[in-house]
């Protein structure tokens, strides 16, 4: 069994709704901001799946923000109750803190990119 998801191809259609802790919040703002505009506005201006996160890049398929990506992204796929429905069995992880932590808000819902200017 391989250890890696098989996220090529899927489009972002398991990335979002994504929730946010305040502390990924900032790390996000200041990943943004330090992107070179040209990138940030193709980002910014793609057409996106209803729900899907304001940062996967459509165009690219993959995620525009990922060393700044949110835990919830980092753990998918691996952790019961984050699954992956091409490949189930890789979510045998456990975090119980991880059910506890506290978020700000969704991407997409309650971010948007008039939030990242």
């Amino acid at each position: 069994m391989e250890n890696t998801l098989p996220c090529k191809g899927c489009r972002g259609l398991c990335c979002g709704p994504v929730a946010i802790t305040e502390a990924e919040l900032k790390k996000i703002k200041k990943k943004v901001k330090a992107m070179p505009r040209k990138l940030r506005s193709e980002l910014e201006n793609q057409k996106r799946y209803y729900g899907t996160c304001i940062f996967y890049d459509l165009e690219q398929d993959k995620c525009g923000i990922y060393s700044a990506r949110p835990e919830v992204c980092q753990k998918f796929g691996y952790h019961k109750g984050l699954v992956c429905f091409k490949m189930p069995d890789l979510a045998v992880k456990e975090d119980p803190a991880f059910k506890r932590r506290v978020t700000a808000g969704v991407l997409s819902v309650d971010y948007t990119w008039t939030d990242f200017k």
